[in-house]
């Protein structure tokens, strides 16, 4: 009954209008309701309790230092190394799209703010040099959701707090994951795009390769800093945020000295507007997660898929398939803050490795941001380009199977991402 309650009362608040948070609260009166009455105090002190971890004092600075990257010119450099290095080959646009993202995403975490990001810089020169537009967004947005996976990532900040995992060992174990996807693009994109009759762009001198690395090198170093320095344990999650933040503000002020303070007050604002969001979520799914255990929902859900604890294997897909359908209708952040404390339990009564788990469903999910008719990267795509959402499914319909079946060999082959996350990992 418990579980009926808390589904209904969830989903009745969405189905009005109320905003995600809002409905987590709505969700948490219910329960309590049910279980013998309000206590406005335990709700308020829970609420603040879900907010107060030092691991999510990572994720503002992570934002803030893609919006720092996007206003000091390092995306810009690191787009112009990319088009020296492969623009001149065939569907070249297409692998600068694929390997600017993946930097992208070794830098910031945030999958709409990347994609936004490739889409303003990128679309209109694909469009202009007479590549499919729908393709292209498609391409973007598929390359956008891999910021998620590739460390460092809010989604496995959310994930470690909500579960309490080791985020250092969930970004260890996303590198090969997010890798696989962007490989998975790289030949998909490489396929379908024999078939154009796009000129390639001219082909960059010796002279001028070495020059934009060059001025791109400050802004390349920044990951290698960030994914050594928690490798070797210099730092933790949280301080990596802050000295991304730190290292962007600095070269982008004294090194490239392209960024105003009007500049930086629109970054400093845009990061602070995401962060409130992600955090009163993050607040109002504790207080939910805390009352779904009171309840004992969890226990009932372990019972309801026992018959699957003997495989895990099929009991993987079951879940990775219940939650990329979760995702057509539900973001990525509410997605993992409700789901994870429901599911762990159950991953762990099956013997499954939770960190394993953790990719799995974080790629998953993130697969949900660019599936209709929520995909809000999807979305952010078609807004920044001004192109049909119609036209940008179709597009993506190609890369989308790709990365659902990435996933799929993953839940097969367990061993792509544990046994390279052990070496990682040390």
């Amino acid at each position: 009954m418990a579980a009926l309650i808390f589904l209904g009362s969830l989903f009745g608040a969405i189905a009005i209008g109320m905003p995600i948070a809002f409905a987590l609260l709505a969700c948490a009166l219910a329960l309590m309701t049910y279980m013998g009455g309000v206590n406005a105090q335990i709700l308020a002190q829970k609420l603040i309790d879900g907010a107060d971890s030092y691991p999510l004092m990572a994720i503002p600075f992570f934002l803030l230092a893609g919006e720092l990257m996007n206003a000091g010119g390092l995306s810009r450099r690191i787009v112009n190394v990319a088009m020296s290095l492969v623009g001149h080959v065939r569907g070249g646009l297409g692998y600068v799209v694929i390997g600017t993202g993946l930097v992208f995403a070794s830098l910031s975490g945030s999958a709409i703010a990347d994609t936004a990001t490739l889409a303003v810089m990128l679309l209109p020169m694909m469009r202009k040099a007479g590549y499919d537009v729908g393709r292209s967004a498609g391409l973007m947005a598929a390359t956008g959701i891999i910021a998620p996976i590739i460390p460092p990532s809010v989604g496995f900040i959310l994930l470690g707090v909500t579960a309490n995992l080791s985020i250092t060992r969930l970004f260890m174990s996303g590198i090969v994951p997010g890798l696989l996807m962007a490989l998975s693009l790289v030949i998909v994109w490489w396929f379908l795009s024999r078939r154009d009759d796009v000129e390639p762009m001219e082909r960059k001198s010796r002279a001028e390769v070495w020059s934009t690395i060059r001025a791109a090198s400050w802004a390349m170093v920044m990951p290698v800093i960030i994914i050594g320095g928690l490798k070797f344990g210099v730092f933790t999650p949280t301080e990596a945020g802050i000295i991304a933040a730190a290292y962007a503000l600095v070269i982008s002020l004294v090194v490239y000295r392209e960024m105003t303070m009007a500049d930086l007050y629109g970054a400093i604002l845009s990061a602070a507007k995401m962060t409130a969001v992600i955090m009163f979520l993050v607040a109002a799914s504790m207080v939910s997660a805390w009352l779904i255990t009171i309840a004992n929902i969890p226990f009932q859900v372990v019972q309801l898929l026992s018959p699957l604890a003997d495989n895990p294997r099929m009991l993987m897909l079951a879940i990775a398939l219940a939650v990329l359908l979760i995702g057509m209708v539900l973001d990525f952040t509410p997605a993992i803050l409700i789901l994870i404390p429901v599911l762990m339990p159950v991953v762990k009564a099956a013997g499954i490795d939770p960190v394993y788990f953790g990719v799995v469903f974080v790629m998953t999910s993130a697969i949900g941001m660019i599936t209709p008719p929520v995909g809000a990267v999807l979305n952010a795509v078609c807004g920044v380009g001004k192109i049909p959402v119609e036209r940008a499914v179709k597009g993506i319909l190609p890369f989308l199977a790709a990365e659902v079946a990435v996933v799929i060999i993953l839940i097969l082959i367990p061993d792509l991402v544990t046994v390279p996350a052990s070496w990682l990992y040390k």
